[in-house]
């Protein structure tokens, strides 16, 4: 995951995770695309998910405020959600390892997410019902 601007991004820390609803249709997409580039908005790590009427839309993004400001300017319905961002070295089983580690300590997984990019690391994005314990256990 690329910090922007002066933000310095840990190997774990808690972000905020946007979740826009949009119609099923073509062009949606780029248009809530199209309304964070304007706003110099980076995004880290995107699951879109759908159904025959419309789709959701989850993603972090970087700066946190700019995206705000950009899907409010756009009319977007959006909301926000706590969650974990986690940096790993992009090879096998480390998404098991993670995972491992949310379960000896009894915390479970909503859903999760990933973003891998060209270099030697990984993004995953975690949703969970006990924050603060899942910052532990994961850890640096």
């Amino acid at each position: 995951m690329k910090p922007a601007g002066n933000q310095v991004l840990r190997r774990t820390a808690k972000a905020t995770q946007f979740c826009v609803g949009l119609s099923n249709a073509p062009g949606t997409l780029a248009k809530l695309c199209g309304a964070l580039n304007r706003a110099k908005v980076n995004i880290d790590a995107l699951s879109v998910a759908d159904n025959t009427d419309c789709c959701w839309v989850r993603f972090v993004a970087t700066p946190t405020a700019a995206a705000k400001r950009a899907l409010t300017r756009g009319r977007f319905n959006f909301c926000t959600r706590p969650v974990l961002v986690v940096t790993v070295p992009n090879r096998r089983g480390e998404l098991e390892r993670r995972a491992g580690k949310l379960a000896r300590a009894r915390v479970n997984i909503n859903y999760v997410y990933g973003s891998n990019g060209p270099g030697a690391s990984s993004t995953l994005v975690f949703s969970v019902d006990d924050l603060a314990a899942a910052t532990r256990a994961v850890g640096h």
